[in-house]
């Protein structure tokens, strides 16, 4: 009887597995088609339509794959994907010209992006004003600094009646881990070049340095001076009295209030808003008003036509070889093989490689640094256009360009390279109480050979990976110099791991010019005679995924999210010990901190 019900049970649990099994890859093929299906056509946009931005969330560089996969992704989440920045900027382009777009609505409900993601995205709405039609930005629940930023572009600000403006200042936070390696019995052994070169700051000391503290006043005032000056112009508030505004505590400030010190123009609860659009479209209030997304009025992007040659713009997002549960991440050797593929195509005459990375392996960013040389070898112009981040790896794989752009709010250089290797002898051994015997041929053959439970590395052993970690800082710094076309000593003054903002990136000859991807795109086809018109733009890696990586992600994701819920918040730190282990011991990596 027993082993009946057994069988019985089993049978449901197999049943039900397959089932749930069938269910999710019936979800996955019925969105990937209408995903492909979305991808392949055109957006047909009605009479007097609205272009909504919706800010909440994260902003992409680009969409994850073609055909919207990544919205896919989202779906099977539950949640609704935001636009990407390559969407929004192509999506204001298209709606500056399309007649049938009456206006834009910046839709604030929580961005989650950094300063030069948040400028650009604001630089594309003030370049639509041009075409006089009218931007509006509205808060139902309120606005977050980064949404705030984004919405002083728009001619009004409405905010629902009891809504806020959460607009701050900036912060950083960095969680310094050694007390408690101390406690739990791992030693983190550092090898690194530079005092400024934070990155390992965290795990060796307990508070922060006064070099790390320097570069974070500095790079954070001089980005927010940017925020605060376009803020307070925007509002027509001189600046003294909006940072006193700012001081206020302004989240907790009435809505009346607000209005009265002009940081917002209305308050409409979200039907009178809706009204008001109804009103400026010429639509019946019985009717729905004619939204449009980015998404699908990027569609409708003309991005040229290849008559007498291309431009590639290739995304190096992410970090550098990194193991990490985000989407985006900088493969070298892919990357290699597609800059290699690029060279050998005689379409392509220009390459834009758009940055957006912390860094990463030291390995991997000296693969894609000569990959780079060999295409400009092949008479071919390289330029590179930075984005939130183009630091340490992500600027040891820009400096060679015939011409780097950024915005003023961009962090770069951190020029600097460590090691980080973990030891949990004293937690094995004294606390666990496990004895590791070791039998070896040769003096070192067990040097780093068992990852964390390895024994703590001799004299002799730390001398010789801090010899390695010195010539590999000693090419990084040619590498710049060569790039820069300045001597080594001037990039060792301006490097040992200092992080610098764009503006100070600027004064000391680390970029050449402020400017957008489109910017860096028009420079390059210049370079190389291309006329307006005459050239097409094409994005490279191709982002494609086949069924199986789109259904491994969605497990991956499914997972993370369980880890998530279960560990709480330790899961950021179980990340970060992840991270740890999994990447190279070598590292070209910035500082991780958190700006709020």
């Amino acid at each position: 009887m027993f082993k009946k019900f057994l069988l019985i049970v089993c049978g449901s649990i197999v049943g039900s597995f397959i089932a749930i099994m069938v269910s999710m890859l019936c979800m996955v093929m019925f969105g990937v088609s209408i995903a492909m299906t979305m991808g392949q056509s055109k957006a047909k946009v009605k009479d007097h339509s609205i272009l909504r931005i919706d800010l909440s969330g994260p902003i992409e560089e680009r969409q994850s794959s073609i055909g919207g996969v990544g919205n896919l992704m989202s779906m099977l989440q539950g949640q609704q994907s935001g636009a990407s920045l390559q969407d929004i900027e192509r999506a204001l382009g298209v709606a500056m010209l399309d007649e049938h777009i009456d206006g834009v609505v910046i839709n604030c409900d929580g961005v989650s992006a950094n300063p030069a993601t948040l400028r650009s995205v604001r630089n594309a709405i003030l370049n639509f004003k041009a075409s006089k039609k009218w931007v509006y930005a509205y808060a139902n629940g309120g606005y977050d600094q980064g949404d705030y930023y984004v919405a002083t572009a728009a001619d009004s600000i409405f905010v629902n009646p009891v809504g806020a403006v959460d607009v701050h200042g900036m912060a950083s936070s960095t969680p310094y881990f050694k007390k408690v390696l101390d406690k739990v019995g791992v030693e983190m052994q550092v090898i690194r070049v530079g005092a400024y070169k934070s990155a390992v700051e965290p795990y060796m000391l307990e508070t922060m340095s006064p070099e790390n503290r320097e570069q974070h006043e500095v790079y954070m005032g001089n980005i927010w001076g940017v925020m605060e000056g376009e803020m307070a112009k925007a509002r027509k508030i001189n600046l003294a009295q909006f940072n006193t505004y700012v001081d206020s505590m302004l989240a907790t400030q009435p809505v009346d209030t607000l209005i009265k010190r002009h940081i917002v123009d209305a308050k409409l609860y979200r039907p009178e808003f809706e009204n008001r659009l109804r009103t400026l479209t010429k639509v019946d209030k019985t009717d729905e008003l004619n939204f449009v997304s980015p998404e699908e009025l990027a569609a409708n992007y003309d991005g040229g036509e290849n008559k007498d040659g291309v431009i590639a713009v290739v995304y190096a997002c992410g970090e550098i070889d990194g193991n990490s549960n985000t989407e985006e991440g900088i493969d070298s050797e892919a990357l290699v093989d597609c800059i290699t593929d690029l060279q050998n195509d005689d379409d392509v005459k220009g390459l834009v490689l758009r940055v957006n990375s912390p860094g990463g392996s030291a390995f991997g960013s000296e693969q894609i640094w000569k990959a780079l040389e060999e295409f400009k070898k092949s008479g071919k112009t390289f330029t590179v256009s930075m984005g939130d981040y183009a630091a340490s790896g992500g600027y040891y794989i820009s400096c060679g360009a015939n011409r780097i752009f950024a915005d003023s709010t961009t962090i770069t250089g951190s020029i600097g390279i460590f090691g980080m290797i973990p030891c949990a002898q004293d937690l094995v051994e004294n606390q666990i109480g496990v004895n590791v015997e070791v039998v070896k041929t040769n003096e070192n053959a067990d040097c780093l050979s068992m990852g964390m439970m390895s024994k703590r590395l001799t004299p002799a052993q730390r001398q010789a990976i801090q010899n390695n970690v010195n010539e590999g800082y000693e090419l990084f710094t040619k590498r710049c110099a060569d790039g820069r076309k300045v001597s080594q000593d001037s990039i060792k003054a301006i490097g040992g791991g200092r992080v610098w903002d764009g503006i100070s990136a600027k004064k000391i000859g680390l970029i050449d010019q402020f400017g957008s991807l489109a910017d860096a795109i028009e420079w390059t086809a210049k370079k190389v005679g291309l006329k307006t018109g005459y050239y097409s733009v094409q994005c490279y890696p191709s982002a494609e995924e086949d069924m199986k990586a789109i259904f491994g992600k969605y497990m991956q994701m499914r997972a993370t999210e369980n880890m998530k819920r279960e560990m709480g918040i330790f899961y950021t730190y179980y990340e970060k010990l992840q991270a740890i282990m999994h990447r190279d011991h070598i590292l070209c990596l910035l500082p991780e901190s958190e700006l709020k």
